[in-house]
C-alpha cells in the first residue's frame, strides 16, 4: 500500500539532504535481528559479533516490527545537514512522556502479544524509564558497534549526498526521486512511496522533506515520521557493495606494480568520493601519507578534488576509473 506526501508550492524549496548517525545506529540494531538484511554487511556482522552479544537488545527489537509503526522518538529527523550522535541522543532523552507512551503503544500493537509481554508492560507502565533505557541502549550500540566505523560510513553517506545534490541540479526533483529508488514515484506534486503497510497521506504544508541516505536501511526505502516531525524519506546509499571491502581485496596486482601498493590502494579505495581522513581510516594509514598520495594521483590526472561542506572530497577521473577496474 502507498505512503503519499502531497507537496505545496513552498515545499520544494524546503527539501534537503541530511545524514544521521542515530538512524544508522538504530537500523544496525534492526539488521542484527533480520537475516534478510545481512547481505552486504556480513563482514561487519562477523567482526562485531562478540561486542553485540554483550548488549541486551530485546527491548529494542520488541519495538521494531518488520512491517508497521516504529517509534519516531528513536531517531528524530535530523534538524541540520550534519548532526552529531550526542545531539541526536539528547533529543531522544528529552522525549515528552505522553508522546513516548503513544509511540510505544503503537509500536507494540504491531506485534501480537508484545504489549502483554513482561518487557512490553514495563515500558507502558513507566514510559519515562523506558525512554532512559532505550537511549542508554542506543548509546551502547553507537559506542561499541557503529562509532569505530563511523568515518567509513560517514564518507560513503557524504559521497552519496554530494552525488545526488549534483543530480538534483542536473535532472530536477521528480527524476531524482526515481533514481533514489524505483519505489519512489512522483506525479501531480505527490510523492508516493510504494510497498508500505496501510494507506498514509500527509500534506506537507510548507515543511518540506528530508532525504536521508542510509547504509543499514538496505534493501528497503522508508517513509518516516508522523506530525509534529518533519517528514523524511530514508533510502539506501550508493556504493554499499564495496563498503566493507578492504583495499588489499580490490587492488589489482598489475596496478600495484605500476603505481606502488599503497598508492594503488588509495586509488582503488575511491569507489565513491571520499576525504583524506576517511580514506586514512579505511586503509589504516596516516592521514599525512594518504594526503601525499592523493596529491600525486591528482597531479597525474587520475583524481579530481572538490570541496563539500567541511572537507575536500577526491574522486577518480575517467582515466583513474579505467586503471582501477582493469
Amino acid at each position: 500500500m502507498p505512503f503519499q506526501l502531497h507537496f505545496g508550492e513552498h515545499d520544494l524549496l524546503r527539501c534537503r539532504f541530511a545524514l544521521s548517525p542515530l538512524w544508522e545506529t538504530q537500523e544496525a540494531v534492526r539488521t542484527l535481528s533480520r537475516p534478510d538484511r545481512h547481505g552486504y554487511h556480513l563482514p561487519w556482522l562477523r567482526r562485531i559479533r562478540s561486542a553485540a552479544a554483550g548488549i541486551d537488545l530485546r527491548r529494542l527489537w520488541l519495538l521494531m516490527p518488520q512491517i508497521g509503526h516504529n517509534p519516531d522518538f528513536f531517531c528524530p529527523p535530523p534538524e541540520s545537514p550534519v548532526v552529531s550522535f550526542a545531539e541526536e541522543i539528547a533529543l531522544v532523552r528529552s522525549t515528552p512522556i505522553d508522546f513516548a507512551r503513544r509511540d510505544l503503544t503503537l509500536a507494540l500493537a504491531e506485534t501480537p502479544g508484545a504489549a502483554e509481554s513482561d518487557l512490553g508492560r514495563e515500558m507502558l507502565d513507566d514510559p519515562a524509564r523506558a525512554v532512559r533505557e532505550i537511549a542508554g541502549l542506543l548509546e551502547q550500540v553507537w559506542q561499541r558497534l557503529i562509532e569505530p566505523d563511523w568515518p567509513r560510513l560517514r564518507a560513503l553517506l557524504e559521497a552519496d549526498i554530494a552525488y545526488h545534490s549534483r543530480r538534483l541540479a542536473e535532472v530536477g526533483f521528480g527524476r531524482l526521486l526515481g533514481e533514489l529508488s524505483p519505489r519512489l514515484v512522483w506525479a501531480d506534486s505527490t510523492l508516493t512511496v510504494l510497498g508500505t503497510r496501510g494507506d498514509h497521506d500527509r500534506v506537507l504544508g510548507g515543511r518540506g522533506l528530508v532525504l536521508v541516505p542510509s547504509v543499514f536501511t538496505w534493501p528497503e526505502i522508508i517513509g518516516a515520521y508522523e506530525p509534529p516531525w518533519q517528514p523524511a524519506v530514508i533510502y539506501p546509499a550508493r556504493g554499499i557493495g564495496g563498503l566493507w571491502t578492504e583495499a588489499a581485496d580490490r587492488t589489482p596486482d598489475a596496478l600495484a606494480r605500476l603505481l606502488g601498493r599503497v598508492r594503488a590502494d588509495v586509488l582503488c579505495a575511491l569507489d565513491e568520493p571520499a576525504g583524506t581522513t576517511a580514506l586514512a581510516h579505511r586503509l589504516g594509514l596516516a592521514p599525512s601519507s594518504v594526503s601525499a598520495h592523493l596529491s600525486v594521483l591528482r597531479d597525474a590526472g587520475l583524481l579530481t578534488s572538490r570541496r563539500h561542506s567541511h572537507q575536500v572530497l577526491y574522486e577518480r577521473t575517467p582515466l583513474g576509473i579505467a586503471l582501477a577496474v582493469s
